[in-house]
């Protein structure tokens, strides 16, 4: 005897998806999933076309982060034609990609997770939205339009457009950075940076009055992972990776990302269309990990800028082996982050090799594999192409950043339904807590695919014989 809620979709995160709950006899809790409900299809329809054009075309998975597929896919080329590319191309993408993280950061904190903040888990629905907070705290909501409008001014400089930039090619860039833009760059900065540490100030007040919310939400071990510099500190355009266990023991470390098989083994569950990777030497589910800024700092040992680096240091201090596991705690990495992504900016834009010419390298070599990594915002992104002599596309992998999570996800929807859901007695609330849980990891699953019109928040619980007791509609 049986109950079943749906939550369908998901609101306040990137693309469309639906969790149902099974409740047993008792009204209580037997199992949570998590479902990802489009179907990305692009690693087939690619097959055919010629690599050059994949930046382009990846980037078209997404209209939120767009130039973490756009980048990933020009290094994949890149590796394709044999180059290394030129120092101004190089900082011309970072500064692409620091952009890119700052808007997206600023998107989820102000836009989508804040209402839940700053109102309350259970506040009205109505007003728990960026509506609500456009009203009621208007200098907040401002802050965040601010932020995300920076990072995509930048894009727009660099890439003609602000969504589905046309900016990076393999071998570099297809445009340099012009004098006055710099200048309009350097001239916003400083507010830029004081916004972030707004945000973060905002959060730690949070955690202030609600300590055990905070350290207790969706709080479980996992291992991490993610990319790191040559001093181990985060590094979200090159780098090594690393992976450290459930107990924040390293157990990869300073891997090639080309190699990322070595570690990285996928599964397919018939009720997903999301794949749900996993730690290969632990196994399937056992070798569940995170990514993301929360996976990033924890296998970090430290920022490369001043003001992140100080409040990461904060942020390491919240676990007695620096290893920190609460979900509500992927805020607070996020917006180091955003920190650290605005001061990159500010030495990158200040560095006279930014406004350089020399931004594209020739090459007639053709590789038949090429592999492209970063850090999205949303965690670790892999491209993996192999191409014919002609640079034809055979053949397209692709781990997006969301994946790497789904286990995790699935993990905290199940923790957090199970808190709070008893004896079959369900309120809005209590299941805003298993959406709460979701968008802590900021899934983009318009990385999946697109759809179109109204979409409401519909939860219909039914009763043992599966007929519809009740269906609450936002």
């Amino acid at each position: 005897m049986t109950k079943k809620i749906v939550i369908e979709p998901i609101t306040r995160v990137e693309g469309h998806g639906k969790v149902t709950i099974i409740l047993n006899d008792k009204g209580n809790v037997d199992r949570a999933r998590f479902h990802v409900t489009q179907v990305r299809g692009f690693e087939k329809f690619c097959e055919g076309r010629l690599f050059w054009e994949m930046p382009h075309i990846t980037a078209r998975i997404c209209g939120i982060c767009p130039v973490s597929h756009h980048l990933a896919s020009a290094k994949a080329g890149d590796v394709i034609l044999g180059v290394r590319l030129t120092p101004t191309a190089e900082k011309l993408r970072r500064l692409l990609h620091m952009a890119q993280i700052v808007q997206s950061h600023a998107l989820h904190f102000f836009h989508l997770a804040s209402p839940d903040l700053l109102f309350g888990f259970d506040a009205d629905p109505a007003k728990r939205n960026i509506v609500g907070l456009i009203t009621e705290m208007p200098e907040i909501a401002k802050k965040g339009v601010k932020l995300r409008s920076f990072g995509q001014r930048i894009i727009e400089m660099l890439g003609d457009k602000r969504v589905h930039p046309n900016a990076a090619i393999p071998g570099g860039m297809n445009r340099a950075l012009q004098p006055e833009q710099r200048q309009e760059i350097l001239d916003r900065i400083e507010v830029i940076i004081a916004d972030c540490q707004f945000a973060i100030d905002l959060f730690r007040d949070y955690c202030a009055k609600n300590p055990e919310v905070v350290a207790s939400f969706a709080d479980f071990k996992s291992a991490y992972l993610g990319l790191i510099d040559d001093k181990g500190n985060v590094e979200y355009y090159n780098g090594k990776l690393r992976l450290k266990d459930r107990d924040g023991i390293t157990v990869e470390d300073k891997v090639d990302p080309r190699d990322y098989l070595s570690i990285i083994e996928e599964k397919v569950e018939d009720w997903s269309y999301l794949k749900f990777p996993y730690y290969k030497k632990l196994g399937y589910p056992g070798g569940m990990y995170r990514v993301g800024p929360l996976g990033r700092l924890n296998v970090a040992d430290g920022c490369s800028t001043p003001l992140a680096s100080k409040e990461f240091q904060n942020f390491k201090k919240l676990s007695e082996n620096g290893v920190v596991q609460g979900s509500l705690y992927y805020h607070y990495a996020r917006l180091i982050e955003m920190l650290n992504a605005a001061e990159e900016i500010k030495s990158l834009t200040e560095d006279e090799l930014i406004c350089g010419k020399d931004v594209w390298t020739s090459s007639s070599q053709i590789n038949e594999e090429g592999i492209g990594v970063i850090e999205a915002p949303r965690g670790t992104l892999f491209h993996h192409y192999w191409v014919d002599r002609s640079g034809k596309m055979r053949r397209a992998n692709l781990i997006v950043a969301t994946g790497n999570n789904n286990l995790a996800m699935n993990r905290a929807v199940y923790d957090v339904a199970r808190e709070f859901i008893h004896d079959g007695k369900v309120t809005e609330g209590m299941l805003n807590r298993v959406e709460v849980a979701i968008r802590c990891y900021d899934p983009c699953l318009s990385c999946s695919s697109h759809a179109l019109g109204h979409m409401p928040l519909e939860i219909t619980i039914h009763e043992p014989d599966m007929s519809v007791r009740q269906v609450l509609r936002s």
